[in-house]
C-alpha cells in the first residue's frame, strides 16, 4: 500500500498518552506489568520520532511501506490491549457498587458476561499477560527493523493544525460555467424528432471537471420548470436496475414501494410517468451493458413527448450506448476561472485584499490545478490553513511528481499529506462509505467517537463539538461536499472516495468491493472496518466471510432511511457476531430481528449499537455490562416496551435515541446517573418506584437537541417537577411535553416545568389544565420559532403568544373549550404583535365562535409577516378573517361552515384554497399579480364586483372548481384568465352545456393557453365541438358526464 505515514503520528501519540495515565499506571503497578508497559512507552517514543523520515522514504522504498503497515497493525493491537485494561477498571468500579447489593438486574446477567470472581479475574490477567508478551516482542521487532531501514529522527514534528480564520464555508457561486449552462439549457428545450418520447443528453468529461455541478445548475434553473417531473439519481459503477427504478419511483411518489417482482416496480413507474413530461438526471454512469440500459429505460416510453434525460459520464461510449442525441464535452475551465475558484476557497469569499506576493505564486498554483475546479477548490482549502510564506514549499513538494499505480490526482494526495494527523484518521475511516452515499454530520461524528478518533481532554470541549470542528474542517477543504438532493446531508466526490480507500488500504473495505463472480467474498484477515449496502435478504453466502475477520471493529450495514424491511441470517447473530470480540460499532438497522442473543454482553469494546427500525421487543439484560457504550440507537423500535433495569451501569452512554418508542411504558430507575447523556429523545415518566420519575432528568445537564417527555400525568407534584430542572438545560432546542390522561392534571406541575429561554421549538399535547403557565409566552424566549398547542382540552383562553418576537410558526389544534380569541392572544404592552409569524394554523376548534381583531392605533402592527393562514374544521367560527395581512401568500379554509371569507386584495397572495364556507367575497377587482392557484369546493354563495369574480386575475395558472353549481356566470368570465394552464371542473356550473359555439368562427370560453383540462360530473354537458382550437392542450380528461353521448367518456 503506497501511502504516507497515514494517521500513525496521531495514533501513536494517543497510545503514548494513554500509557502515561495515572489510572493505568496504578493498575499496572498492582498487577505487576508496570515494567512491560514502561518498555512500550520507550519503544513507541523512539518509533514515533522517525515517522516523518519514514513518510518520505516510503515513497521510494517498499520495505518502508511494509514496515509502516506492520506498525499500523501493531498500533491497533496495542490499543485493543489498553481498551481491555480500561474496561476491566470500569467493570471493577461498577461491580464494587453491586457487591453488597441484592440487585435483581445484576442477578439476571448471564455469567458469561461478568467476571466477578477472583478466579475469573485471574484468568483475565493470564490471557492478558500472554498478549502483553506478544506485543512486546512485536515492538522489539519493529524497533530493530527501524534501525535496519536507516530511519532517523529528522527533527520535524507533526505540523500544528491551524484553524481557519472563519467558520464560513465556500458555498459561493459556481465559477466559469455560465456558457456551458446556457448551451445545455438550449439543448434541453430544443424539440428533437425521436422514435421514443424522451431524448438523452450527456455531459462527458474527466474526473473533477465539474460534470455533476453543471448538471445541478441546469437541473435547478427556472428554464426547467416546464417539466412535470424532475428526478436526480446517483448511479455510480453499480448500474442496478432494481435499485435505480426504486430510487426514481421514490423521488416522484415520496414513498417506499415494496413489491416482490421487479416488473411490478416497472409497471408502477410507467403509470406514474404516463402522459407526464419528465427531466431525469442519471449522475456518474459507468455502465457499458446495453441490456441493462434497455431494461431501465423501458418505463420511460410511457412519458409525454419532450421528456429529457441528462447523463453525466467520464466515457463517451457510455453516452453513445444510451443513445445520447448530443454529447456535450465539458472542457476544463480557463486559467482565470481556475484562479477565481482557488481564491474562493483559499479566502472563503471574504472581501480582503490579496497579499502582494500572491501574484508571484499565481502561475504555479494555476498550473497545478490543470483546469479542474475540484483541484482548484481542494488546493485552496489546503493552502488556506497555511501561512502564505509556506505556500512555496508545498507547491514544490515532490508528491506532485511522484508516480504510482493509484490513479489518484497528485493534488489530492498532497492535500491528504498536509492534513493534521487526527484529521487523517477521520478521513481514512470514511473509506468504508460507498460511493454516492449520503451521510449526516452527526452520524459520522458518532462513528468517529466510537472508533476513538476524537479524544476529549479533561476540561476541554465535548467530543461531539470537537467532532463538528473536524467535520467542518474536512468540509472546508473539499474532502466532503453538500449533497445536491438533501441539503442536510453530505457526500464525497468519487475521487475523494478513491483517495480514502487508497490511504486506508485493506484496513477498511466495502463488502461489495470484495465480492467475486459467485458472490463469495475474500477479506483481509486483519481488516478493522467494514460497511455494505444491505440487501432484502443477507444470507450466509454474503456474510460468511466475516467469521474469519478476528479484529473487526466496525460492522456497518447501510440502508436508505425508512426503507423496506431487511432480513439477515440468524447464523450471523448467533454464530458470527459473538466472534467479534474487538467490535466497537455494530448496526443492525432495519433488519427484521426480534431478539438479540445474551452474548451481546460479551462485546466489551462496543461503543455504538444501532437497532433502529428493528422488531426488537426487549433488550437482553446483558447489555448493561457494555460499559464502553456511548451510543444506543433505538429509533422506531415500535415493539420495544421496556429498557433493561440497571441501565445506570452504562456510565459512558452519551446518546440514547429513543424516538418513537410508542410501546415504552416507562424509563428504568436511576436514569439520572447517566450524567454524560446528551441525547435522550423520548422520556416516559414512570408511576412506581421501579421506574424513573421526571426528577431523574435533573442531573442530565448536557442534554441537547430534542426531548419528548411523555406521561406527565404521573408527576407527583410541583416539587417533583422542579427537580427536572429544565430551565438550566440550554442545549435542548426542541421540547415536547405530553399528558396521556387529561383528568390527572396539576397546573403547578406545568408551571415548574419551565424550559430554558434558549428553546427554539415547543409542543404541548394533552394538557388538561384550565390555564397555561405564566412562562409560556414570556418574551425572554427570544429564540422560540415554532409552537404547537394540541389537545389542551381544559384551557378556555390562549396565552399572549403575540409577545414572542421570534415565533415563525404557530399551530393550535383540538382545544374544545376555546370559544373566542381576542386581545388575550395578541398580548399587551407592545406595538408589534406576532412580529415574525409566518405560518398560523387553527384546526379542529369545534366550539370556537369569534375571532376578535386587536385594537387599532398609531404604530400598531399585527401579523406583519404572516405568509400562510390555515383554518380547518372550525364549524362554529363566524364573522370575518383578520384584514390587513400585507404578506399573506397562502390562504386555506376548510369546513368552516359559518365563516364569511373575504379574498385579500394584497399583492403577495399566491394560493387560495377554500373548501366550504358560508360566503366567499371578493370586494375589489384590484389586479392580484401574484395569485397563481385557486381551488374552490362546495361554495354556494358568492359576492363580487359587478365586473365579475375573475376580473383582474390575469396571472392565475391553476383553477379547480368542485361542487359549485351556482357559478353560472363564471363560464363567460373564464376567458379573462389569460395565463390559465390547468383547469379542473367537477360537479359545477349548472348551466354548463357545451364547449364552443356553433358560429361561423368557433369561439371558446376556455382560455387558449390551457394545457390540461379535466371535466367530471358536469351533468348538463352535451357536446364538445370539433372546431375547438386549444393548440396548447396536452391532456383532456372527461369523466361521468352523464348527458354526454355514450354515458361515460375518458379521453
Amino acid at each position: 500500500m503506497a501511502v504516507g505515514e497515514i494517521f500513525l503520528a496521531a495514533f501513536l501519540q494517543i497510545l503514548f498518552e494513554r500509557l502515561m495515565s495515572s489510572e493505568l499506571l496504578n493498575f499496572a503497578r498492582r498487577e505487576g506489568v508496570q515494567e512491560k508497559l514502561k518498555k512500550w512507552r520507550t519503544m513507541l517514543s523512539t518509533i514515533q520520532a522517525v515517522l516523518c523520515d519514514a513518510e518520505e522514504k516510503q515513497l521510494t522504498s517498499k520495505a518502508v511501506n511494509l514496515w509502516l503497515d506492520d506498525l499500523r497493525d501493531l498500533a491497533y493491537d496495542v490499543e485493543d490491549i489498553l481498551d481491555k485494561f480500561s474496561t476491566e477498571l470500569l467493570r471493577r468500579k461498577i461491580e464494587k457498587l453491586h457487591q453488597a447489593s441484592t440487585s435483581k438486574a445484576w442477578c439476571l446477567i448471564p455469567p458469561c458476561c461478568t467476571c466477578s470472581s477472583s478466579s475469573g479475574f485471574g484468568w483475565f490477567m493470564y490471557n492478558l499477560d500472554s498478549e502483553i508478551n506478544e506485543i512486546t516482542e512485536r515492538l522489539q521487532d519493529i524497533s530493530r527493523r527501524k534501525n535496519e531501514l536507516g530511519l532517523n529522527d529528522i527533527g520535524r514534528s507533526v505540523i500544528e493544525w491551524k484553524r481557519p480564520p472563519s467558520s464560513s464555508l465556500p458555498d459561493g457561486p459556481v465559477i466559469g460555467r455560465d456558457e456551458d449552462k446556457k448551451k445545455m439549457i438550449e439543448l434541453l428545450i430544443r424539440d428533437e424528432q425521436s422514435l421514443v418520447n424522451f431524448d438523452v443528453a450527456s455531459i462527458v468529461g474527466m474526473p473533477g471537471v465539474g460534470k455533476t455541478t453543471l448538471a445541478g445548475l441546469v437541473f435547478n434553473d427556472d428554464a426547467m420548470k416546464h417539466f412535470d417531473i424532475k428526478v436526480w439519481v446517483s448511479v455510480s459503477d453499480d448500474f442496478n436496475c432494481v435499485r435505480l427504478t426504486k430510487a426514481i419511483l421514490k423521488s416522484i411518489t415520496l414513498k417506499n414501494e415494496n413489491f416482490d417482482e421487479f416488473s411490478e416496480f416497472q409497471d408502477l413507474l410507467s403509470e406514474v410517468l404516463a402522459g407526464k413530461k419528465f427531466l431525469i438526471v442519471l449522475d456518474d454512469v459507468w455502465n457499458t451493458n446495453y441490456g441493462l440500459w434497455a431494461t431501465l429505460q423501458s418505463p420511460f416510453r410511457a412519458a409525454a413527448p419532450g421528456s429529457k434525460i441528462i447523463v453525466t459520464t467520464r466515457d463517451i461510449n457510455v453516452a453513445k450506448l444510451m443513445g445520447a442525441v448530443e454529447c456535450y464535452n465539458l472542457e476544463c475551465v480557463s486559467d482565470d476561472d481556475c484562479w477565481k475558484v482557488f481564491v474562493q476557497h483559499a479566502f472563503l469569499n471574504r472581501n480582503i485584499s490579496e497579499p502582494p506576493n500572491l501574484r508571484l505564486l499565481r502561475e504555479k498554483i494555476v498550473s497545478k490545478c490543470n483546469g479542474l475546479p475540484l483541484a482548484a477548490g481542494t488546493l485552496g482549502g489546503l493552502l488556506r490553513c497555511k501561512e502564505i510564506d509556506e505556500w512555496e514549499d508545498i507547491l514544490n513538494c515532490k508528491l506532485w511528481t511522484q508516480l504510482d499505480q493509484s490513479n489518484i490526482l497528485p493534488l489530492l494526495r498532497l492535500s491528504y499529506h498536509y492534513l493534521p494527523s487526527h484529521l487523517k484518521r477521520c478521513f481514512a475511516y470514511c473509506s468504508i462509505l460507498p460511493k454516492d452515499y449520503e451521510f449526516e454530520e452527526k452520524q459520522l461524528i458518532l462513528l468517529w467517537m466510537a472508533e476513538g478518533l476524537i479524544q476529549q481532554l479533561e476540561g476541554s470541549k465535548q467530543m461531539e463539538d470537537l467532532g463538528s470542528e473536524y467535520f467542518n474542517e474536512l468540509l472546508s477543504r473539499s474532502f466532503f461536499q453538500k449533497s445536491r438532493k438533501d441539503k442536510t446531508k453530505y457526500v464525497m466526490h468519487d475521487l475523494m472516495n478513491d483517495l480514502a480507500q487508497w490511504v486506508a488500504g485493506e484496513i477498511g473495505f466495502g463488502l461489495e468491493d470484495k465480492l467475486d463472480s459467485n458472490n463469495g467474498c475474500w477479506i483481509f484477515p486483519k481488516a478493522r472496518h467494514s460497511s455494505y449496502i444491505s440487501a432484502k435478504f443477507d444470507g450466509i453466502q454474503r456474510l460468511g466471510a466475516f467469521s474469519k475477520v478476528k479484529y473487526l471493529r466496525t460492522f456497518l450495514p447501510l440502508t436508505e432511511p425508512h426503507g423496506e424491511e431487511k432480513y439477515i441470517t440468524s447464523s450471523f447473530t448467533l454464530d458470527i457476531l459473538p466472534k467479534f470480540q474487538y467490535l466497537r460499532v455494530l448496526s443492525l438497522n432495519s433488519y427484521n430481528i426480534s431478539k438479540l442473543p445474551d452474548s451481546i454482553g460479551e462485546l466489551k469494546h462496543l461503543r455504538y449499537l444501532d437497532l433502529s427500525y428493528t422488531n426488537i421487543s426487549s433488550l437482553p439484560q446483558s447489555i448493561i455490562t457494555l460499559y464502553n457504550l456511548q451510543t444506543l440507537l433505538l429509533e422506531c423500535c415500535y415493539d420495544l416496551n421496556e429498557l433493561p433495569t440497571g441501565m445506570e451501569n452504562l456510565t459512558n452512554l452519551r446518546h440514547l435515541n429513543s424516538s418513537n418508542l410508542w410501546s415504552l411504558k416507562a424509563m428504568p430507575r436511576h436514569l439520572g446517573k447517566l450524567t454524560n447523556l446528551q441525547t435522550l429523545s423520548y422520556f416516559v415518566v414512570g408511576k412506581d418506584s421501579g421506574t424513573s420519575g421526571v426528577g431523574e432528568l435533573g442531573p442530565l445537564l448536557h442534554l441537547r437537541g430534542m426531548l419528548h417527555i411523555s406521561g406527565l400525568e404521573n408527576v407527583t407534584g410541583a416539587e417533583d417537577a422542579a427537580m427536572a430542572n429544565l430551565v438550566v438545560k440550554n442545549g435542548i432546542d426542541v421540547l415536547l411535553m405530553q399528558w396521556n390522561d387529561r383528568e390527572l392534571v396539576d397546573t403547578d406541575v406545568f408551571e415548574m416545568l419551565q424550559p430554558s429561554s434558549k428553546l427554539k421549538e415547543l409542543t404541548v399535547m394533552g394538557y388538561g389544565g384550565q390555564k397555561f403557565p405564566s412562562w409560556i409566552a414570556n418574551p425572554s424566549f427570544s429564540n422560540m420559532v415554532v409552537m404547537r398547542l394540541e389537545r389542551c382540552t381544559g384551557c378556555t383562553l390562549l396565552p399572549p403568544l403575540g409577545l414572542l418576537i421570534s415565533l415563525k410558526k404557530l399551530i393550535i389544534r383540538r382545544m374544545p373549550k376555546i370559544e373566542s380569541i381576542g386581545s388575550e392572544f395578541y398580548g399587551e404592552g407592545c406595538l408589534r404583535r406576532f412580529p415574525s409569524l409566518e405560518t398560523l394554523s387553527f384546526e379542529d376548534m369545534e366550539n370556537w365562535k369569534d375571532w376578535f381583531p386587536v385594537g387599532t392605533g398609531i404604530g400598531i402592527e399585527v401579523f406583519p409577516k404572516l405568509k400562510e393562514l390555515f383554518l380547518r374544521r372550525c364549524p362554529k367560527l363566524e364573522g370575518k378573517l383578520p384584514d390587513n395581512l400585507p404578506s399573506l401568500a397562502k390562504l386555506v379554509i376548510g369546513k368552516c361552515d359559518q365563516l364569511v371569507v373575504s379574498i385579500p386584495s394584497h399583492q403577495m397572495l399566491n394560493e387560495l384554497n377554500i373548501d366550504k364556507c358560508k360566503e366567499l367575497v371578493r370586494e375589489s377587482n384590484v389586479e392580484l399579480k401574484s395569485l397563481r392557484s385557486i381551488c374552490l369546493n362546495d361554495i354556494s354563495n358568492f359576492r363580487h364586483p359587478t365586473e365579475g369574480f375573475m376580473q383582474g386575475l390575469i396571472r392565475v395558472e391553476d383553477l379547480k372548481v368542485v361542487s359549485c353549481r351556482e357559478m353560472a356566470s363564471w363560464q363567460d368570465e373564464l376567458q379573462q384568465l389569460i395565463s390559465l394552464r390547468c383547469l379542473e371542473i367537477e360537479d359545477s356550473f349548472e348551466h354548463f352545456t357545451s364547449i364552443g359555439e356553433e358560429t361561423g368562427q368557433v369561439q371558446s370560453w376556455i382560455p387558449s393557453k390551457v394545457e390540461s383540462m379535466k371535466l367530471e360530473n358536469c351533468h348538463n354537458l352535451l357536446k364538445i365541438l370539433e372546431g375547438l382550437h386549444l393548440t396548447f392542450l396536452q391532456e383532456l380528461y372527461i369523466f361521468a358526464n352523464l348527458d354526454t353521448r355514450g354515458g361515460h367518456q375518458q379521453h
